[in-house]
């Protein structure tokens, strides 16, 4: 039942950050979004505050983690995705 929450919880995350950003995305890459965002919200926090593995911890701090991270990878997405596209007149 945990994996499934976090599977859950990884998609509202993922989901959250592409909409905050402006990308609509379907379900399974915004559960990756959330979840890759997990892992780099965690590696962010560890920066920030010097706690190790906060995004491990279903907690509030963990969710904001998340997104924070979810926000940096969708923004790097962005990037990315907008300097492939060459608009001609």
């Amino acid at each position: 039942m945990g994996i499934l929450l976090y599977i859950i919880l990884g998609g509202l995350v993922g989901y959250l950050a592409a909409r905050l950003l402006g990308r609509n995305e379907g379900i399974i890459a915004s559960i990756v979004i959330g979840i890759i965002g997990s892992f780099i919200g965690g590696y962010v926090s560890t920066l920030f505050t010097g706690a190790d593995q906060s995004f491990l911890t279903l907690s509030a701090t963990g969710l904001f983690w998340s997104t924070v991270g979810a926000l940096v990878l969708v923004a790097v997405l962005n990037a990315f995705s907008r300097s492939r596209r060459h608009n001609t007149i």
